[in-house]
């Protein structure tokens, strides 16, 4: 049962302990089909809305109920798909002596969330008792894995028939790889896979054996995780239901990576079910990627860059003209911080985030306005853009002109412009030297101009005053509005 629940059932399921639960309804005296439907609500609804520790209760709820009476025990075991039933094993949890007890139930295996992360030599036998149950295991959740157990996991072979979730995260960053025979390369009921500083270069053997992922993370990928990204194509050709795609690496390929990259045949991989795209890294790799990925639902993409000098993305920018941000984006945010970032959106939601990841301010700029040049000119639908900036040591005034002028130039769409705070001051003097024949050069489709919180200054005055006089005469004229 999910939602709301009928006024009875709400009645009997609030409640503060199961004994006060078993004797009222023991007076009602339910049959067995309505005890399913109150059991159905208190295990899988209502109770996680009581739970402050969500995981453990969720899995452990059932348990209560089948220690009240023969009846209850009868009513949750015959039907452990509707309730959902499964069995958590921790690393507190003696796996060898708690598995016999139940039925043979599907497995979760994840950390105690009650303890400090695991470190005993008894919390990694408990671990690998559980995971021995191979044929029963569903999810596997282990946060902050040391050593130790990594290596313990990486060494099982048996294929994991019933798992569907698969979260594995360390902070080692000198973690050992996985090797190919993980799981035995097989996991075919998969739906999610989260790996967060793990090496896994043998990934592809293992999402060959399922086509039901629907997640799939791949965060700080270290340099022996290195997988080219003509490789990466193939492993998700086969992804055809993935809805969400994060690939994010540690750092930068060095020259020699890239040096020893193989060229694989061309291959062009439609994923019709992805809506999601999150990627970390230098452009080069997104390049190869996204040239060889058709994603008609796409609907929201975050892209940090690595520091580079130039940024050539004709590529990135044809993926983006086939997906649904091209089609609704309405506004942009250009946010100056410790980093760069451009914010894409349309009236209802944030449809692109463009991270660079550098910090002097002039980088900055000459980054952005590059790759809003190569990948993202024109947005015809784009009608406002927002600049604004954070403050920080070692901000920089002596920035040039056409620095802010190559930045605004690919917005040709852009009828509404605003600027916050110390921002009009310096952008100004750049739309100051628009005159003459070069007054709509820049931002033709301009409007209106917002200044929000400038500082009350005469030469910020004489700029702009000359600036909307350019435009006049050019008939493009811009409306001014202060807003203090």
């Amino acid at each position: 049962m999910s939602g709301n629940p009928p006024a009875s059932l709400a009645m009997i399921t609030d409640l503060g302990d199961t004994d006060q639960l078993y004797r009222r309804v023991t007076i009602c005296a339910l049959p067995d089909d309505v005890l399913l439907e109150i059991f159905d609500f208190y295990v899988n609804d209502h109770f996680l809305s009581l739970s402050y520790n969500w995981r453990t209760h969720k899995e452990n709820a059932w348990h209560w109920l089948v220690h009240v009476c023969r009846q209850w025990r009868h009513v949750v075991f015959a039907s452990p798909r509707r309730l959902n039933l499964r069995v958590l094993c921790t690393d507190r949890t003696p796996a060898q002596n708690v598995l016999d007890v139940w039925p043979q139930l599907p497995i979760v295996v994840g950390p105690d969330p009650n303890h400090r992360p695991m470190s005993r030599p008894q919390d990694t036998r408990n671990m690998i008792a559980a995971l021995k149950m191979h044929n029963r295991v569903c999810e596997i959740d282990l946060g902050y894995i040391l050593k130790p157990l990594l290596r313990k996991i990486g060494a099982i072979t048996e294929p994991f028939p019933a798992l569907t979730h698969l979260k594995l995260e360390t902070g080692d960053k000198k973690a050992p790889r996985l090797p190919n025979s993980f799981l035995g390369g097989s996991a075919p009921r998969l739906r999610l896979l989260q790996l967060w500083g793990i090496p896994f270069p043998a990934l592809s053997k293992l999402l060959l054996s399922t086509h039901d992922l629907v997640t799939l993370r791949l965060e700080d990928i270290p340099h022996s995780g290195y997988i080219s990204p003509e490789a990466m194509v193939i492993t998700l050709s086969t992804l055809t239901r993935l809805q969400e795609l994060i690939l994010r690496f540690r750092s930068p390929r060095s020259a020699a990576d890239r040096a020893s990259r193989h060229t694989l045949p061309f291959t062009c991989v439609t994923l019709p079910a992805l809506t999601s795209l999150s990627f970390k890294g230098d452009s080069e790799y997104l390049e190869v990627v996204v040239s060889r990925l058709n994603t008609p639902s796409l609907n929201y993409m975050t892209i940090r860059f690595f520091n580079q000098l130039v940024f050539d993305m004709p590529l990135l920018g044809h993926f983006i003209s086939r997906t649904e941000i091209f089609k609704a984006s309405n506004r942009a945010v250009v946010d100056i911080y410790n980093w760069i970032e451009l914010r894409v959106s349309s009236r209802r939601s944030e449809l692109l985030k463009l991270v660079i990841s550098c910090k002097p301010i002039d980088w900055q700029l000459s980054s952005i306005a590059q790759v809003c040049s190569s990948c993202l000119s024109p947005l015809p639908t784009l009608e406002r853009l927002a600049i604004l900036h954070h403050p920080r040591r070692g901000w920089q005034d002596d920035i040039e002109n056409l620095q802010w002028l190559e930045l605004l130039h690919p917005f040709t769409s852009v009828k509404k412009l605003v600027l916050y705070k110390k921002i009009v001051g310096l952008v100004a003097p750049a739309l100051q030297e628009l005159t003459g024949e070069t007054a709509t050069e820049v931002l033709p489709a301009l409007q209106s101009l917002l200044l929000k919180r400038p500082r009350r200054s005469g030469p910020i005055n004489k700029a702009i005053a000359q600036f909307v006089a350019a435009r006049q005469i050019s008939g493009h004229p811009v409306a001014i509005r202060r807003k203090y």
